[in-house]
């Protein structure tokens, strides 16, 4: 079990907290481009350096939520049950995710995400910053599979990794696409789980190929 807080780790974490939703809030209502650091510091009641000591860029301020999903892949490889191959788990982990809403699936229809999701995209520097997020993700994703592969070429799991991190993405992306024309996420539901039974499927036949070929 993880041991709880002390009073200066959550303070930090409140701080952390504040910055990050003064600054979203700040950047739906005015734009990104229109909101500078000094703005958000000075509504956020913390100096300029105390901000950048939490969030190095201005970027980091809106998708560092997207770092809590850097290792969580990864995590789900490493830590799967024995028995379970890498890809079921990963298969599971996102049909979990599907089920509980998770944003990160794309399949989610609260305002606040919908809102959030348009500001990310439809701000260059911002897209920018997850697909370095993306691209951590990829490399620990592929480290962790490595072992879980049990083969001696590395560019299996390298490719594996490329493969799933890719899939993942576009099926929040064909989520989100159904959700913003209107539709509720209860609705998009099925076809969101057939989407994703169908995808990991054409991953099990990519994989079976290269074992095959071992």
């Amino acid at each position: 079990m993880n041991a709880p807080m002390g009073l200066r780790e959550r303070k930090k974490q409140r701080t952390r907290e504040t910055i990050s939703d003064t600054a979203i809030t700040l950047f739906l209502e005015h734009g990104f481009d229109q909101v500078s650091v000094v703005d958000i510091a000075a509504v956020a009641e913390v100096s300029k350096p105390t901000l950048f000591k939490y969030f190095p860029t201005k970027e980091d301020l809106v998708v560092h939520r997207f770092a809590d999903h850097q290792t969580v892949s990864s995590t789900v490889v490493a830590e799967r049950p024995p028995g379970v191959s890498a890809i079921d788990a990963l298969h599971q982990h996102f049909l979990d995710g599907l089920a509980a809403r998770d944003p990160i699936t794309g399949l989610n229809d609260d305002e606040n995400v919908l809102a959030f999701h348009h500001l990310v995209y439809s701000t260059p520097s911002l897209v920018a910053r997850v697909s370095q997020y993306l691209a951590q993700a990829e490399e620990a994703l592929a480290q962790a599979l490595v072992d879980a592969l049990d083969s001696d070429r590395e560019i299996t799991a390298a490719l594996l990794a490329g493969q799933v991190i890719a899939t993942e993405r576009i099926l929040a992306s064909v989520n989100w696409q159904r959700i913003v024309a209107g539709r509720s996420a209860d609705e998009v539901y099925p076809e969101a789980v057939a989407d994703t039974d169908h995808a990991y499927a054409l991953l099990r036949q990519g994989l079976a190929g290269a074992a095959a070929q071992k």
